[in-house]
Protein backbone atom coordinates (compact mmCIF):
# COMPACT_ATOMS: atom_id res chain seq x y z
CA UNK A 1 0.00 0.00 0.00
CA UNK A 2 2.77 2.21 0.87
CA UNK A 3 4.50 1.70 -2.66
CA UNK A 4 0.59 2.40 -4.15
CA UNK A 5 0.60 5.81 -2.78
CA UNK A 6 4.17 6.83 -4.00
CA UNK A 7 2.91 4.84 -7.49
CA UNK A 8 -0.41 7.36 -7.37
CA UNK A 9 1.44 10.56 -6.21
CA UNK A 10 -1.35 10.14 -3.10
CA UNK A 11 0.26 11.10 -0.71
CA UNK A 12 1.40 14.62 1.48
CA UNK A 13 3.88 15.76 3.70
CA UNK A 14 3.11 19.48 5.89
CA UNK A 15 4.61 20.74 8.79
CA UNK A 16 1.42 21.97 10.19
CA UNK A 17 -2.11 23.19 9.67
CA UNK A 18 -4.56 25.61 11.36
CA UNK A 19 -7.30 23.41 11.67
CA UNK A 20 -8.53 19.89 11.60
CA UNK A 21 -10.85 21.57 8.26
CA UNK A 22 -7.59 22.25 6.42
CA UNK A 23 -6.09 19.03 7.22
CA UNK A 24 -9.14 17.18 5.62
CA UNK A 25 -8.98 19.45 2.61
CA UNK A 26 -5.28 19.18 2.43
CA UNK A 27 -5.30 15.32 2.83
CA UNK A 28 -8.13 14.89 -0.46
CA UNK A 29 -5.79 17.21 -2.66
CA UNK A 30 -4.15 14.13 -4.23
CA UNK A 31 -7.05 11.92 -4.58
CA UNK A 32 -8.72 15.56 -6.51
CA UNK A 33 -5.74 15.74 -8.55
CA UNK A 34 -6.19 12.48 -9.85
CA UNK A 35 -10.00 12.65 -10.68
CA UNK A 36 -10.24 10.09 -8.08
CA UNK A 37 -13.05 12.78 -6.36
CA UNK A 38 -14.24 16.31 -7.03
CA UNK A 39 -13.35 19.23 -4.90
CA UNK A 40 -16.71 18.62 -2.99
CA UNK A 41 -15.37 15.46 -1.46
CA UNK A 42 -13.31 16.98 1.15
CA UNK A 43 -16.60 19.45 2.31
CA UNK A 44 -18.81 16.14 3.07
CA UNK A 45 -16.30 14.89 5.04
CA UNK A 46 -16.23 18.04 7.27
CA UNK A 47 -19.81 17.91 7.18
CA UNK A 48 -19.97 14.91 8.53
CA UNK A 49 -17.16 14.98 11.17
CA UNK A 50 -19.10 18.63 12.66
CA UNK A 51 -22.58 16.41 12.48
CA UNK A 52 -21.19 12.94 13.92
CA UNK A 53 -18.13 13.79 15.82
CA UNK A 54 -14.58 13.06 15.46
CA UNK A 55 -14.97 9.41 14.31
CA UNK A 56 -12.20 9.33 11.53
CA UNK A 57 -9.75 9.40 14.44
CA UNK A 58 -9.36 5.39 14.62
CA UNK A 59 -7.03 5.59 16.94
CA UNK A 60 -4.62 7.89 18.73
CA UNK A 61 -2.40 9.87 15.90
CA UNK A 62 -4.17 8.63 13.23
CA UNK A 63 -7.64 9.96 10.98
CA UNK A 64 -9.33 8.05 8.38
CA UNK A 65 -10.92 10.80 6.54
CA UNK A 66 -14.20 9.09 4.67
CA UNK A 67 -17.80 9.68 4.60
CA UNK A 68 -20.13 6.69 2.94
CA UNK A 69 -19.87 4.36 0.15
CA UNK A 70 -20.56 5.38 -3.29
CA UNK A 71 -20.52 9.30 -1.98
CA UNK A 72 -20.97 12.22 -4.22
CA UNK A 73 -18.30 13.28 -5.66
CA UNK A 74 -16.19 10.13 -5.83
CA UNK A 75 -15.25 8.38 -9.15
CA UNK A 76 -12.95 6.06 -8.04
CA UNK A 77 -11.71 4.05 -4.84
CA UNK A 78 -8.52 4.34 -3.79
CA UNK A 79 -6.66 5.77 0.09
CA UNK A 80 -4.36 8.96 0.00
CA UNK A 81 -1.68 9.29 2.57
CA UNK A 82 -0.67 12.59 4.80
CA UNK A 83 1.63 12.81 7.54
CA UNK A 84 1.31 16.38 9.76
CA UNK A 85 4.60 17.25 11.72
CA UNK A 86 2.28 19.43 14.14
CA UNK A 87 -0.75 16.89 15.42
CA UNK A 88 -4.35 18.16 14.28
CA UNK A 89 -6.79 18.72 17.24
CA UNK A 90 -10.21 17.29 16.67
CA UNK A 91 -10.93 17.55 20.22
CA UNK A 92 -9.31 20.33 22.62
CA UNK A 93 -10.37 18.57 25.59
CA UNK A 94 -9.35 14.67 24.13
CA UNK A 95 -5.49 14.41 23.22
CA UNK A 96 -6.70 11.19 22.02
CA UNK A 97 -8.42 13.25 19.04
CA UNK A 98 -5.58 14.03 17.93
CA UNK A 99 -3.69 12.83 14.32
CA UNK A 100 -0.77 13.64 12.71
CA UNK A 101 -1.08 10.60 10.08
CA UNK A 102 -4.31 11.06 7.52
CA UNK A 103 -5.29 7.80 5.08
CA UNK A 104 -8.08 9.40 3.42
CA UNK A 105 -10.60 6.91 1.81
CA UNK A 106 -12.77 7.48 -1.40
CA UNK A 107 -15.35 4.61 -2.24
CA UNK A 108 -17.36 3.94 -4.94
CA UNK A 109 -16.33 -0.20 -5.94
CA UNK A 110 -17.08 -2.13 -2.76
CA UNK A 111 -14.49 -5.03 -2.55
CA UNK A 112 -12.06 -3.01 -3.71
CA UNK A 113 -12.95 -0.41 -0.35
CA UNK A 114 -12.84 -3.81 1.58
CA UNK A 115 -9.53 -4.86 0.22
CA UNK A 116 -8.48 -1.54 1.17
CA UNK A 117 -9.46 -0.90 4.54
CA UNK A 118 -8.13 -4.65 5.42
CA UNK A 119 -4.71 -3.43 4.07
CA UNK A 120 -4.71 -0.45 5.90
CA UNK A 121 -5.94 -2.48 9.37
CA UNK A 122 -2.86 -4.92 8.52
CA UNK A 123 -0.81 -1.76 8.55
CA UNK A 124 -1.94 -0.21 11.44
CA UNK A 125 -1.44 -3.28 13.65
CA UNK A 126 2.25 -3.18 12.83
CA UNK A 127 3.34 -1.26 15.83
CA UNK A 128 7.15 -0.88 14.22
CA UNK A 129 5.48 0.54 10.57
CA UNK A 130 2.93 2.83 12.95
CA UNK A 131 6.15 4.42 14.31
CA UNK A 132 7.93 4.51 11.09
CA UNK A 133 5.15 6.15 9.47
CA UNK A 134 4.58 9.04 12.36
CA UNK A 135 8.50 9.97 11.36
CA UNK A 136 8.72 9.81 7.63
CA UNK A 137 9.04 12.66 5.22
CA UNK A 138 9.43 11.81 1.67
CA UNK A 139 8.39 9.87 -0.88
CA UNK A 140 11.53 7.97 -1.03
CA UNK A 141 11.11 7.25 2.82
CA UNK A 142 7.54 5.32 1.86
CA UNK A 143 9.09 3.49 -0.39
CA UNK A 144 11.58 2.63 2.32
CA UNK A 145 9.20 1.48 4.97
CA UNK A 146 7.16 -0.75 2.15
CA UNK A 147 10.35 -2.17 1.74
CA UNK A 148 11.24 -2.82 5.40
CA UNK A 149 8.04 -4.48 6.42
CA UNK A 150 5.84 -4.94 3.49
CA UNK A 151 7.96 -7.38 1.57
Amino acid sequence: MLKEFVEKNHFNFVDRVDSWEEAIRIGCQPLEADGTVDATYADQIIRSVKAYGPYIVIIPGVAMPHVQEHAAGVKKTSISFMRIKEAVSFDANDKDKDATLFFTLASCHHEEHLANIQKLSMMLMNEALLADLMEVETAEQLLELHEKHLT
